[in-house]
């Protein structure tokens, strides 16, 4: 299984002018951009990216190319106090994200079949995590505070997604190969606005 960003774009909210940013946002009134990686270097920008779990990550041919932990890392975490996190799927993150912000990215995870809660995407750690399956896709708020699921799913394996989130204060959207999801924090919790 593998997880191949291609590009990631983030963005902040900014008083600029909108035109600055080819995306057009819906939660925001314009953009800033803050980091782009397109891996045309064939290196890991490490001053943003960071690689988790002992996991392997290369780029190849301008794309980045992420797959699970050595056998031997797995073996040594499952049997220590951490088993959760032996690196059995790829991980990797972004330092330096902004608390309100936009990425858009090219993805793609490579595999079999789905496996229970993967592959999924966490905004924060383990604050807001969507995790997509191949009958629904399911944004879990703050570690099971709450979930909301979408009833079709949004991401097929083995195929590559345009993924744009946007994350502001109360809302997610969520926009895969052009089809949006809102879930917005309402009077009475958290709500599902398929847009």
């Amino acid at each position: 299984m593998k997880l191949l960003p291609l590009v990631a774009l983030f963005f902040i909210a900014t008083p600029a002018h909108a035109a600055e940013a080819e995306y057009q946002p819906q939660l925001f009134k314009s953009l800033k951009p803050v980091f782009e990686d397109t891996f045309d270097a064939g290196t890991i920008n490490t001053d943003f990216w960071e690689v988790r779990q002992n996991t392997t990550w290369i780029v190849k041919d301008g794309i980045l190319h992420g797959s699970e932990s050595s056998p031997e890392f797995q073996a040594k975490k499952k049997a220590s106090n951490d088993p959760s996190h032996a690196g059995l799927k790829p991980v990797i993150w972004l330092k330096k994200v902004p608390e309100h912000f936009v990425c858009a990215m090219r993805v793609r995870y490579d595999a079999k079949a789905y496996q229970k809660g993967f592959p999924l995407l966490d905004l924060g750690h383990h604050i807001h995590t969507i995790s997509f399956a191949e009958k629904a896709t399911t944004l879990t708020i703050k570690k099971d505070t709450e979930k909301l699921a979408v009833p079709t799913p949004l991401f097929a394996l083995n195929e590559w997604h345009d993924v744009v989130i946007e994350l502001k204060k109360g809302a997610i959207l969520l926009q895969i190969d052009g089809v949006k999801h809102v879930f917005e924090r309402g009077v009475f919790g958290v709500r599902l606005d398929p847009r």
